[in-house]
């Protein structure tokens, strides 16, 4: 990270749900989502597979990968569930919706070929997630339904907050988000009705001394019918997306800022016609811009047992309560799992030297307020609802949504009590 005390440009990206990767993604989650949906229904109606096991939606394991290339959709990956759910609907109800109906934008939902080569989960990984390692050596209690749920694999997540957004997230992967939401919004209301789904945009923020001072650069590269001026696009783009962006936000160019828009001067073939798309290649976009550090694993597809997911979410939650407690101004958080076993075998708080108190004693409080198994995780964020294709477009923190309960700030008075701060 760069010195606090000296004067950098600091430039994260984003991307729309139209780019090739994030249609991966959403279909991915889109799969979860019914799988979820359609379990929790079996279950309320007291199902019972032929092989004796009830439909129980805690018991859902998932990790679905989509490859999207002309023409043409793949899915795979592990699954476990009594649900049956019809993946090539689900594949071309989301690439409709996105906005890919007409073979002219270089992908039709409705003649795409859907290939599904899913299948089971491997019985190995199973085993440790089902029945923690604690509880098969004896060392836990099997009543205990946090005891009982190991990790879904070995890794390490992390999570990252910082008080320079009403979100507490870096300015610019927030900004750079708002500007690819709004990019699809003027797509899709009609205001822009010559862009097409594929886009990203990217933003440069000046810091002076650790703080975000200014807007330097801007670049947005979108899709667009192939009889539409340039000119005519970068005004559009400025004075629909940029600006209002910008406004809204009250942030402020820079005076020699300068503003790019489809730089290589046209952008029509677009989508997975114009660069294959798969699954879990966009993770700095999802998570902090760069900002934060990555634990390496990817979130869309993969159930709440898979701690990528619930517990970077979790890191995420932390790390928010930190900065909006007032502990810190900056907060990032470290997790890390064994598979099989319940309890993290690390924990790790860094502040950047932003903090108000001593940061062993936040790690103390974390440690008391916060329950960090995946089980724990899992009740306390309600993560078995079918919310997961919401995530996947436009970053899975900084948006205060309702199904997005990792971004509540419910326990800052709690870490403040723990530290000693009334």
């Amino acid at each position: 990270m760069a010195d606090a005390a000296r004067s950098y440009v600091f430039t994260s990206e984003s991307v729309t749900e139209g780019h090739p990767d994030k249609v991966c993604d959403q279909i991915s989650d889109a799969i979860l989502d019914a799988i979820l949906r359609k379990e929790t229904e079996l279950q309320q109606a007291g199902y019972v597979a032929p092989d004796g096991q009830p439909a129980d939606v805690s018991r859902v394991r998932c990790a679905c990968e989509t490859l999207a290339t002309t023409g043409t959709i793949m899915v795979t990956g592990e699954i476990r569930t009594q649900a049956y759910v019809d993946v090539p609907a689900i594949v071309r109800e989301v690439v409709d919706d996105i906005g890919y109906n007409r073979a002219k934008f270089g992908f039709d939902a409705s003649t795409c070929g859907v290939m599904n080569s899913i299948h089971g989960q491997s019985p190995d990984i199973a085993q440790g997630v089902d029945e923690s390692f604690e509880v098969q050596k004896g060392k836990g209690s099997a009543s205990d339904p946090y005891e009982l749920i190991g990790a879904g694999d070995q890794g390490m997540v992390f999570g990252y907050a910082v008080n320079e957004t009403p979100t507490l997230m870096p300015m610019p992967i927030y900004l750079a988000h708002r500007m690819a939401e709004r990019l699809t919004d003027v797509r899709k209301n009609g205001t822009l009705d010559f862009l097409r789904p594929d886009g990203k945009t990217q933003v440069s923020v000046r810091y002076e001394e650790g703080k975000p001072v200014c807007v330097e650069k801007v670049v947005v590269s979108t899709q667009h019918s192939e009889d539409v001026e340039a000119d005519t696009i970068r005004t559009a783009i400025i004075d629909n997306v940029v600006n209002p962006v910008l406004e809204e936000e009250g942030v402020t160019l820079a005076d020699d800022a300068e503003v790019f828009v489809n730089p290589t001067g046209r952008f029509v073939i677009g989508g997975p016609m114009g660069d294959a798309g798969l699954t879990g290649r966009k993770i700095i976009v999802d998570t902090y811009g760069g900002m934060g550090r990555h634990g390496g694993g990817a979130f869309s597809g993969k159930d709440c047992t898979k701690v990528d997911r619930s517990a970077a979410y979790a890191a995420r939650w932390v790390a928010k309560n930190v900065v909006a407690a007032g502990l810190a101004d900056r907060c990032e958080v470290q997790i890390a799992y064994a598979i099989g076993v319940a309890q993290p075998v690390s924990i790790m708080v860094d502040t950047f030297e932003t903090n108000r108190v001593p940061v062993t004693d936040i790690e103390r409080a974390v440690a008391e307020v916060f329950d960090l198994r995946p089980g724990a995780i899992i009740d306390a964020l309600d993560l078995r609802r079918p919310i997961y294709r919401k995530t996947a477009a436009y970053g899975h923190f900084g948006r205060e949504l309702p199904e997005f309960t990792w971004e509540a700030t419910d326990r800052a008075s709690a870490l403040q009590a723990a530290c000693g701060i009334a």
